[in-house]
């Protein structure tokens, strides 16, 4: 496999990247000190295509390839952490799951006002406050079918764009049994009575992407808002999960490149004992560590989301992008701070803020531990 980028490839890159710079990158700091949504710089994200990523474009999408997505996230995560996660969340667990598993009836309704982002954000729901990461045994959200609409109580948590969707992909208990067929995906649009969003948590970083927890007290959906057949639910997330790990991967790198530039800046124009810090060999080894980290991860988001467009198994590989991905990022993101000194720990200069902004990625879309049992389960068994 050559990962080479092609011509399209790298105009895509191009324009991506200029965007991110004018309109993302210099509102950060501000978004993120006042935990707010860049609404104007998502308005303009739809006609450039950054909205539509996963959506075919029968439906108002753009329909990139897999790598090109994956290179459109690590540019917003260059440019801000908390707006790139609410990009990748909305275009891999939001969109992904209506384009692939929806009716054409669902699709036609939901997917062009998602591509344009004039309806807002796409959302997934699943992890709710005692189950974390344990979907099998740990949702306890439930459907039951009345006639012809599924009545539906439980609670999430930690749901990102809940508050700016305008449906929101829910994972429910539609069969009491239990079994890995006992979940469905529901289409919950979020102006039913009985679904209340309540205030986006306060977190330690990606401030700029609202995090909701969710109540369904007794929400009512037509029969037909499932999601292709009723008890496919977790292998239709299970899946989901796979491409939305190429995303944090990929984000995960853009925010180590931030670092590192910010790291090289830095060493060029600080002097210490008479010199650059760029002269001193700890300083070197450090920003070489961080170089060949960022590409060798690259390398792993590439491949995993060249096996995606080309149809074949990606679940090992996109495990293995995101543990490798988001571990770099997090030291990456750490030795700049520790470069910088006092600086770095000080909101005038942005390193600190990409640590707090890296610091979710070994959490979300799967923890470093639960990657290591998707890797380790495929090596071993």
């Amino acid at each position: 496999m050559d990962f080479q980028l092609n011509d399209e490839q790298r105009m895509w890159q191009q324009t991506v990247h200029d965007f991110c710079a004018t309109e993302v990158k210099p509102q950060a700091p501000e978004m993120d000190k006042t935990a707010s949504f860049n609404r104007d710089a998502v308005k303009k994200m739809g006609p450039l295509g950054l909205l539509g990523m996963n959506i075919p474009e029968a439906y108002g999408g753009s329909a990139v390839d897999a790598v090109s997505a994956a290179i459109a996230i690590e540019e917003l995560g260059w440019a801000c952490g908390g707006t790139a996660l609410s990009i990748a969340a909305h275009n891999s667990l939001g969109c992904t799951p209506i384009a692939k598993y929806g009716s054409e009836a669902q699709k036609g309704k939901w997917l062009p006002g998602l591509a344009s982002g004039e309806t807002g954000l796409g959302a997934l729901a699943l992890t709710e406050p005692g189950g974390g990461t344990d979907l099998l045994g740990g949702v306890a959200t439930r459907a039951e079918l009345e006639g012809n609409l599924w009545v539906i109580n439980g609670s999430k948590a930690w749901i990102t764009n809940a508050s700016l969707a305008p449906v929101i992909v829910s994972l429910c208990r539609t069969d009491p049994g239990g079994g890995s067929k006992s979940f469905s995906l529901l289409l919950v649009p979020t102006d039913n009575p009985g679904l209340h969003i309540h205030p986006p948590e306060s977190k330690m970083g990606v401030r700029a992407s609202p995090t909701n927890a969710l109540s369904y007290e007794d929400v009512c959906v037509p029969g037909e808002n499932v999601l292709g057949d009723v008890g496919q639910g977790l292998y239709q997330t299970l899946e989901t999960l796979d491409g939305g790990r190429i995303g944090i991967g990929a984000l995960s790198i853009g925010l180590a490149r931030a670092a590192l530039e910010e790291a090289k800046r830095y060493v060029q124009e600080r002097q210490s004992f008479g010199r650059p810090l760029a002269k001193h060999q700890a300083i070197q080894w450090m920003i070489a560590d961080a170089a060949t980290q960022i590409e060798a991860a690259r390398l792993l988001i590439y491949q995993a989301a060249w096996l995606k467009d080309q149809g074949l198994s990606y679940t090992k590989e996109a495990a293995m992008a995101k543990l490798f991905a988001t571990e770099m990022a997090e030291q990456v993101c750490r030795n700049a701070i520790q470069i910088l000194g006092s600086y770095g720990y000080s909101t005038e200069y942005p390193v600190e803020r990409f640590y707090r902004d890296a610091r979710l990625m070994t959490i979300g879309e799967g923890t470093s531990e639960v990657q290591r049992m998707v890797i380790a389960k495929r090596e071993l068994f």
